[in-house]
């Protein structure tokens, strides 16, 4: 992940707004609310909250994360209500991108968390935490070929297209393969994140590729969709399938070999620090501009370590 660049003269309005910034609430707006991962983020997002007396909080978001013009509203909102700091994980590069730049001129410090902004947009906001989603679809492209082999289908079933960590994820993820296997890949498909959709597509993947030397799950519940499809279909151990994000679902699947692993993002990590960035800068102090919160690949023989442990949920 490239460390993202501000102007001069957008780091300095925002420092003056932010001096000028009493204390007040934190709105913290995620991609949905029906997901383990961003509830994840809700803990810590209120254990930063905790530490503190002089900011409230609140967490919300869409009911599902392609409800992209519900999102905007709930920004929108937030602004209209007056917050003093958002923390914003965007479902959509471009359709969020006017809230943030109306946030900023209002003098509402921003900070995005798990996906970026469409490229343009850097001045209007102030840090960005992020796994390093690039690194992480590499990472589980080589576990794939070391595990898999270089050559054969491997199948990627994906979340909702064009969102900053699935361009990231899923483009370094198939990227990889390409320059660096034989491997023809299949797909992507695209689930909405939903976990119904993920288990229907890969199903019908599955029985039109008897062929798969491996399946990739790009987000929590896509991976769940997909893990359950292959144990319906009595494949679990016949290919090599990685998972993403580390519900207690897609644990109990790395337990039992469905899944040969299953990266896992610091969530808890993004709502922590991304509540204390804003309110350092409230308080007139800088924060980088990226913050990485990491990702871990949590396999059956790692599964129970403090490093695997301190990232699941």
């Amino acid at each position: 992940m490239k460390k993202i660049l501000k102007t001069i003269l957008a780091t300095s309005a925002l420092a003056l707004a932010a001096s000028t910034v009493s204390a007040g609430e934190i709105a913290v707006i995620v991609k949905t609310t029906n997901s383990n991962f961003w509830q994840n983020v809700n803990k810590g997002a209120t254990a930063a909250i905790d530490e503190q007396s002089e900011h409230t909080m609140s967490f919300n978001g869409p009911a599902s994360e392609s409800a992209v013009a519900d999102q905007v509203s709930l920004v929108e909102n937030a602004i209209n209500r007056g917050v003093s700091a958002i923390v914003l994980a965007p479902s959509d590069p471009e359709a969020l991108a006017p809230a943030v730049k109306r946030a900023f001129e209002a003098g509402i410090p921003v900070a995005i968390i798990d996906s970026g902004l469409a490229e343009g947009n850097e001045q209007y906001y102030q840090t960005f935490l992020s796994t390093d989603n690039c690194a992480a679809g590499e990472q589980a492209a080589k576990l794939m070929i070391d595990n898999a082999g270089s050559s054969g289908k491997v199948a990627v079933m994906s979340y909702v297209a064009g969102v900053g960590s699935e361009i990231g994820r899923v483009g370094c993820f198939t990227k990889y393969l390409e320059e660096n296997s034989d491997i023809e890949i299949v797909g992507p498909l695209y689930s909405q994140s939903q976990m119904a959709t993920a288990l229907n597509q890969t199903t019908d993947t599955l029985a039109a590729n008897g062929d798969l030397i491996g399946i990739f799950g790009a987000n929590e519940p896509t991976a769940i969709g997909m893990g359950r499809a292959i144990e319906q279909a009595g494949k679990a151990g016949q290919l090599t399938a990685i998972g993403f994000d580390g519900n207690t679902d897609l644990q109990d699947m790395v337990k039992s070999g469905t899944l040969l692993a299953t990266a896992v993002q610091g969530s808890f990590q993004m709502g922590e620090l991304g509540v204390k960035a804003v309110i350092d800068l409230l308080a007139g102090e800088t924060v980088t501009d990226f913050i990485d919160t990491g990702v871990v690949m949590v396999t059956k023989e790692n599964i129970d370590s403090p490093e695997a442990q301190n990232v699941l949920y």
